[in-house]
């Protein structure tokens, strides 16, 4: 497995941006795309969040070794929103928040937020979400199931985010009608998984006010180097092939799963691994040269 750095750079056009990241689905750190001067900057930690919706019940998710069998993890527990802040200011724990709705819950919020949209329009600003996670937390390498195009803004801590391109999914050993990987890559079994030595992707650290741009497709691997949290504002595939990915998904696979699950269970888990296994083995194959 090899990581390059992922580039950062401001005071970009938005026709660079479009010609040079986002059409050839490039991920690349924007140091300003959100404004500098954006009041969430001022307003915003842990104390303000408190007061505003503290007594918020939200679901809590743990670690997500153990559910490589579901579409999506489910919560670990509950607490109110205020009890969990508390929680990852005092200690590491790989406790987080998952598409937390903070911002439809207090609408007033998104307006602290200002964009310097390098995307001629096409970023939901409307629809953002945030994630809130402990010291040591890690989100399982996944690709979103919508195929959106994704804008992540670090407010307060560390993240470290490897990267994958879409077209080395068999490499690393995408669950067959899901949308994550059955692999650790954190702690690489290289032995029982050999295509993870083959797949190339890149690493970015972001820290408070930067902004990493995630292609469509593109595999994720999200680590929190300090406890902290986020907002990701998403643009909608645009391409005809993403826009058929995410409706297929969306649609068709994930109720197909759904259903097969749910009619033989355990051994159709079983089967989509060794698929997974089969599909890695045969991409392994393709390969020409490679050197550890």
């Amino acid at each position: 497995m090899r990581l390059s750095s992922v580039q950062k750079i401001s005071n970009i056009s938005s026709e660079d941006f479009l010609r040079t990241y986002l059409k050839p689905a490039k991920p690349v750190i924007l140091e300003d795309f959100v404004a500098p001067e954006s009041p969430a900057f001022k307003k915003w930690n842990y104390e303000y969040f408190k007061t505003v919706a503290g007594e918020q019940k939200v679901n809590i998710y743990g670690s997500e070794i153990e559910s490589l069998d579901r579409v999506a993890s489910k919560p670990v527990g509950q607490s109110t929103f205020a009890e969990y802040l508390d929680l990852i200011a005092s200690l590491p724990t790989e406790h987080r928040l998952f598409l937390f709705n903070l911002l439809s819950i207090k609408p007033e919020l998104k307006n602290d937020i200002r964009y310097n949209d390098v995307t001629k329009g096409k970023i939901l600003k409307w629809l953002p979400f945030m994630f809130f996670g402990g010291e040591g937390s890690i989100t399982r390498n996944h690709v979103d199931i919508d195929m959106s195009h994704v804008f992540i803004t670090q407010f307060q801590g560390t993240k470290r985010i490897w990267l994958f391109p879409w077209e080395q999914s068999d490499l690393m050993y995408k669950l067959p009608y899901n949308f994550h990987s059955i692999t650790n890559i954190k702690e690489p079994d290289f032995e029982e998984f050999p295509g993870l030595k083959y797949i190339n992707g890149y690493e970015a650290v972001i820290r408070p006010g930067e902004t990493l741009y995630i292609p469509s497709g593109w595999w994720h691997y999200i680590q929190y180097e300090t406890e902290g949290y986020s907002v990701s504002v998403r643009a909608l595939p645009f391409s005809l092939r993403e826009k058929w990915r995410g409706f297929k998904n969306l649609v068709l696979i994930r109720h197909f799963d759904n259903m097969m699950r749910h009619l033989f269970k355990e051994k159709w888990f079983d089967f989509k691994v060794e698929k997974a296994k089969r599909k890695a083995n045969r991409a392994i194959r393709r390969q020409k040269t490679f050197r550890i």
